[in-house]
C-alpha cells in the first residue's frame, strides 16, 4: 500500500480512504475527484482502495 497520493504528495493512512487504478496508481479523495475518477498514467478507472485487516492477536 502506498503510504502518499501521487499527485499531491499528501500522506494516506493505512486505514483511510484512497483510491487506486488497475495498476495500483494510488491518489487521495480530492485528487481522484479532481481527476474525475481516471487514473492520469493509465487512463484507466480510480475506486476505493481496499483496506488490509490486521490479524488478530491470539490471547
Amino acid at each position: 500500500m502506498k503510504p502518499k497520493c501521487e499527485r499531491c504528495g499528501n500522506g494516506l493512512a493505512k486505514d483511510g480512504q484512497a483510491f487506486i487504478c488497475s495498476y495500483e496508481c494510488t491518489f487521495c479523495p480530492e485528487c481522484t475527484k479532481a481527476m474525475e475518477n481516471t487514473c492520469p498514467n493509465c487512463g484507466g478507472e480510480l475506486l476505493t482502495r481496499p483496506r488490509r485487516i490486521e490479524p488478530a492477536t491470539v490471547a
